[in-house]
C-alpha cells in the first residue's frame, strides 16, 4: 500500500514538472510586432479555449510517457514493475489519441458553425 503512495507522488510530480515547463509554450504572447491574437468573437474564443486545453493535454501525457519509460527502465524485470509501465504508456497512447481526435473534432465543428452561421 505505501509503494503505491510513493509511486503516485512521484508520478504527480513528474506530471506537475513537465507541465510547469511547458506552459511557457502553450501560454505564450504574440511578438509585438504581429496583431494581438485577442478575443474578438466567440469562435476565436472557443478555438483559443480548445488549442490552450489540448495543448495542456497533450503535456500531461508527456508526462506519463515519461513516467512510465522511467518505470519500464527501472523495473529491473519486475514483472509487476513491467506490467505498470506497459500500462502507463498503453493509458498515455489511448489519451493522447483522445485528445487529439477531440481537438481535430472540435475544430471541424467550429469551422462548419461559422460557415452555417455566418461568423
Amino acid at each position: 500500500m505505501r509503494g503505491d503512495s510513493v509511486g503516485l507522488k512521484k508520478t504527480s510530480l513528474i506530471v506537475a514538472l513537465v507541465i510547469a515547463a511547458g506552459l511557457p509554450i502553450v501560454l505564450a504572447e504574440p511578438a509585438f510586432a504581429q496583431s494581438p491574437a485577442g478575443v474578438s468573437n466567440v469562435e476565436n474564443f472557443i478555438r483559443s479555449v480548445i488549442t490552450v486545453l489540448a495543448g495542456l493535454a497533450g503535456l500531461v501525457a508527456t508526462g506519463f510517457f515519461v513516467a512510465g519509460g522511467f518505470t519500464y527502465i527501472t523495473s529491473s524485470g519486475n514483472p509487476e514493475q513491467l506490467d505498470k509501465a506497459k500500462r502507463t504508456l498503453t493509458w498515455s497512447a489511448i489519451g493522447l489519441a483522445i485528445v487529439i481526435a477531440a481537438f481535430v473534432l472540435a475544430n471541424i465543428i467550429t469551422t462548419l458553425a461559422t460557415q452555417a452561421f455566418g461568423g
